[in-house]
């Protein structure tokens, strides 16, 4: 199932996180027909907006990379505008693929989707079958519902579209808002700042007790084009290192990567959220497909971007 180099691929959200590294890495494999556009040109919730740009671009392939994505507080804040705008993208870029022909298209999920106390590590079985995180569930809802369009669109017209699921994601370009950013950039960028200040110490959200499993955005771009070459099935496949590390570890790595020596406390009051969210990567390691960035190498290349872009 190899892409041509020469298809048309719409990389849709080229600008964020996922989007940017997955033109990194076509654009390294040899692409050399990207379709682009930001929302500033084609928002991706207009409908018609959407159909006019794949009835003009007829692109062959799509990596649907495009969301509103943010950090526990940022969820937990806007819920409604998590679930709406989600859900809207993903049926008019869905629809659109149908209508316009589009050959191959892998939609991007994301962890949380899985119930808050699944077993762990979490197979790709356990979807649906507990209760979610409340301070996501919005975010999640929406991003199963575009799951189980991509697996009735296979269904019912026989589409080879596939859905992968990532782990916590880190990396260039990664937001660094503190009201909405994820956990890794906010401790990175907290303690940054904490470190030019001289700030005697930080106070990270939480208890510092949850294990979270990291993937550099970098490997996640690899995934991406490795699923679509080598994948067609209903099941959605987990996509993730298979390690996990309490978030006090990953606050005193983040200190050692900035250089920062005061003290690391942390705000019990604020929600932890899920306590350990460990993905079970059988199925895509048994396909041929492994991370390669090490968690510690990771942190120090996107250390090295945040001083870049400050």
């Amino acid at each position: 199932m190899e892409l041509r180099r020469t298809a048309r691929v719409h990389i849709a959200g080229h600008r964020g996180l996922v989007g940017s590294a997955l033109v990194r890495h076509f654009t390294a494999q040899g692409f050399t027909n990207l379709l682009l556009r930001s929302s500033d040109v084609t928002d991706l919730r207009d409908r018609d907006a959407v159909r006019r740009l794949y009835a003009a671009e007829r692109p062959q392939a799509v990596v649907l990379a495009a969301a509103r994505v943010g950090g526990i507080a940022a969820n937990a804040a806007r819920p409604v505008d998590f679930l709406s705008d989600n859900l809207r993208i993903q049926l008019n870029v869905l629809d659109a693929a149908r209508e316009f022909g589009v050959q191959r298209l892998l939609f991007l999920g994301s962890s949380c989707i899985y119930p808050k106390y699944a077993p762990q590590p979490i197979p790709e079985s356990a979807l649906l079958t507990g209760a979610l995180e409340p301070t996501n569930d919005a975010y999640a809802i929406a991003k199963i519902a575009g799951i189980l369009h991509v697996q009735a669109m296979r269904r019912q017209y026989g589409l080879p579209y596939i859905a992968a699921m990532p782990t916590n994601l880190y990396g260039p370009n990664d937001n660094l808002d503190p009201r909405t950013s994820h956990v890794l950039p906010a401790m990175l960028q907290r303690t940054h700042e904490a470190h030019i200040r001289k700030a005697a110490q930080i106070t990270h959200w939480g208890t510092g007790t949850p294990r979270r499993e990291f993937l550099h955005v970098d490997d996640l771009a690899r995934a991406c084009l490795f699923l679509l070459e080598h994948y067609d099935g209903d099941a959605p496949v987990n996509v993730g290192t298979g390690e996990d590390v309490e978030l006090r570890e990953l606050a005193e790595l983040v200190a050692e990567t900035v250089g920062y020596r005061g003290t690391v406390a942390w705000d019990a009051s604020r929600p932890d959220g899920t306590p350990r969210k460990l993905l079970d990567t059988s199925v895509i390691n048994a396909l041929g497909w492994k991370p390669e960035i090490s968690l510690r190498e990771g942190v120090r290349q996107t250390y090295d971007w945040l001083r870049a872009r400050a």
